[in-house]
């Protein structure tokens, strides 16, 4: 069975402010009783980036972080334009909308979709993160844990193109690093094994799927375009294009990648 590369089935091209904006009055000419949330969140924001913004702020603002204080660091980010950081927002978007068969719009994954909000503020906390900014970054990381019941460490690297669907339980460790076109489903967990400091979390490679309940645990790596079976436990490294189920898990199947 030959293993093909998850990128060669995504649409590249698309325009997802615009679909997003069309989609949009779409939906409020269908129920207006959407139209001041929706409007107010996609047709009375000036790009996607400003869109993005108060869908997170007004999701995780509060008392103890304010949607202002949010709002101002959400501003910060977008002009750091030495790392684009809206582009993996954008591509994670069209992920979800090429690869949940659940998602009929990016308007329902870019309003409602708690896996795509908490991934955004954790792109969020990492730029916090990498300016030394700990505090406020893990700040950020408990309120998401708090209200998205996702709970990824400030400081773990995350590809594009990632899915974190359902994304209730989804744990992941300081040092875990996930590649581009990764999925995870609910309960996924990306941990250490509670030996030692250090590196100690795994290596997710491209076009990995995980599925809901797996562990991964240590510091692993997990072969690109691999599968992950429900509820495995993952404590050795996983070869490229694998199934591995199990507890622990095993390889049950091995295919040959084609890019």
């Amino acid at each position: 069975m030959t293993c093909v590369s998850i990128e060669n089935h995504q649409k590249t091209n698309v325009d997802v402010w615009h679909e997003l904006i069309i989609e949009a009055r779409t939906d409020i000419s269908i129920e207006p009783s959407l139209s001041l949330f929706v409007g107010r969140t996609i047709l009375d924001s000036g790009s996607f980036e400003e869109a993005l913004s108060k869908t997170i702020c007004a999701k995780l603002g509060g008392e103890i972080l304010a949607e202002d204080l949010l709002r101002n660091i959400f501003s910060e980010f977008w002009k750091d334009n030495e790392n684009n950081p809206s582009a993996p927002a954008r591509l994670d978007l069209m992920a979800i909308r090429n690869r949940d068969p659940a998602c009929c719009s990016y308007l329902m994954a870019f309003l409602y979709m708690k896996g795509y909000q908490a991934v955004q503020a954790q792109r969020l906390s990492h730029w916090l993160w990498k300016q030394n900014r700990h505090h406020l970054a893990i700040m950020l990381q408990n309120r998401v844990s708090e209200r998205l019941g996702v709970d990824i460490h400030p400081a773990v690297k995350i590809g594009s193109g990632i899915v974190v669907d359902h994304a209730t339980n989804v744990v992941i460790g300081e040092t875990a690093v996930l590649g581009n076109n990764v999925t995870l489903l609910q309960g996924v967990t990306l941990g250490g094994t509670g030996k030692g400091r250090g590196d100690r979390h795994p290596k997710i490679g491209d076009g990995v799927q995980i599925w809901a309940g797996a562990k991964v645990l240590g510091n692993v790596i997990v072969g690109r375009y691999s599968q992950i079976g429900a509820c495995s436990v993952v404590l050795h490294d996983v070869p490229e294009c694998s199934t591995v189920v199990g507890v622990p898990a095993k390889v049950v199947r091995s295919r040959h990648h084609s890019s």
